[in-house]
């Protein structure tokens, strides 16, 4: 399998304002929302159009500099303004969601605290962490949210022989992800260090498990009726291990589609259609920067989302081989792309920044 290892930009960093979050955008008024079928618009007349076609078709004829394409959806004030499939691919094909799935979890996060099942900043009920005298014992779920548990996890995929991550999914922890990850020593006193780690997430989705009390049929229902279905997305195929815990540091199948929806709950602050799925305040924790990123880290980091990708106010769900779902509130714009483009990378990153840059 290619790697997963995050590479820096060093022709650019990303910045992101830790000061004031940008207003997210209502829904406008008079366009029906996608729960059962996307509203269709046409590109708005102050878009680059000229640029925006250039890129766009460099996108799906230049594997050799972005990697290859699969789908590219422009959502605009919540309709679709663009969207085109690989030779190959069709609006009705799923995607793998690889780390995307880690901002689903951040929902599914949100659910449970909304019902008080769980709590955001006191010691996380993880087993393997019960005596007092364990230093793991102060990890909250706010620093794994934050990926700053200190827990040592090596999110390296150059190597099998030293990646923690392919040993978690395809090795001796593929069966229980989430005991795998909470063996793991503490390296760094929790909230002092950021360190981008798969193994937390599913430490999350064990503990969300726990806390509401479900086996792996009654979680995947959970997910459908606070989350999924609410909201149409029908095509969703959360991927469980053996022990029953949802692997959400990585799979999470949908189309093109359905990740944009997931993308327009978030842009709405967690309301869809007069229901508030997720709290307002929740949506901006997912954005508010995560204070202890490392400069040289080429995005800043919020809550399991990534933030700066297309523009200081930007934040993203990001995942391995070119899986993204990025929000720019100041433009109402969510854009969607697919493709198989690890090698690339760093010009996928570039090539979504100036898509974004073609619309006022």
């Amino acid at each position: 399998m290619a790697a997963f290892a995050r590479r820096k930009l060093p022709e650019r960093r990303l910045m992101v304002s830790s000061n004031v979050l940008c207003p997210l955008p209502a829904q406008p008024d008079g366009t029906p929302w996608p729960t059962q079928t996307w509203p269709v618009g046409r590109l708005p007349e102050e878009t680059d159009t000229a640029r925006f076609d250039r890129l766009v078709e460099h996108a799906f004829s230049n594997p050799d500099t972005l990697g290859k394409t699969h789908a590219f959806i422009a959502i605009k004030s919540g309709k679709i303004v663009f969207e085109r499939y690989g030779a190959s691919n069709h609006k009705d094909d799923t995607y793998p969601s690889w780390s995307m799935a880690k901002s689903m979890t951040h929902a599914l996060a949100g659910i449970a605290i909304k019902q008080g099942t769980i709590d955001l900043d006191t010691p996380a009920n993880v087993p393997e962490w019960k005596d007092r005298d364990d230093p793991r014992a102060g990890i909250t779920l706010e620093h794994l949210l934050r990926m700053s548990s200190g827990l040592r996890f090596k999110e390296e995929y150059e190597d099998a022989g030293s990646s923690d991550t392919i040993e978690m999914l395809f090795g001796s922890g593929k069966s229980d992800v989430a005991t795998f990850a909470a063996h793991m020593p503490l390296e760094h006193a929790p909230g002092t260090f950021w360190s981008y780690s798969s193994g937390t997430t599913n430490i999350i989705c064990r503990m969300l498990a726990n806390a509401l009390g479900l086996d792996r049929a009654r979680f995947e229902a959970f997910m459908r009726k606070h989350v999924f279905n609410p909201i149409g997305m029908t095509s969703a195929i959360p991927k469980f291990d053996a022990a029953g815990t949802f692997i959400g540091s990585s799979f999470c199948f949908c189309t093109a589609r359905d990740f944009a929806r997931f993308g327009l709950l978030y842009m709405r602050g967690g309301q869809w259609d007069g229901a508030q799925i997720l709290p307002q305040a929740w949506i901006d924790h997912a954005r508010t920067p995560t204070p202890i990123v490392p400069p040289d880290e080429p995005m800043g980091y919020g809550a399991h989302w990534w933030l700066g990708i297309a523009g200081e106010d930007s934040f993203s769900a990001n995942g391995y081989d070119g899986q993204y779902t990025v929000l720019v509130p100041g433009k109402d714009l969510i854009l969607v792309r697919h493709g198989a483009s690890e090698a690339h990378k760093d010009a996928v990153r570039r090539w979504i920044a100036d898509v974004a840059a073609c619309f006022d």
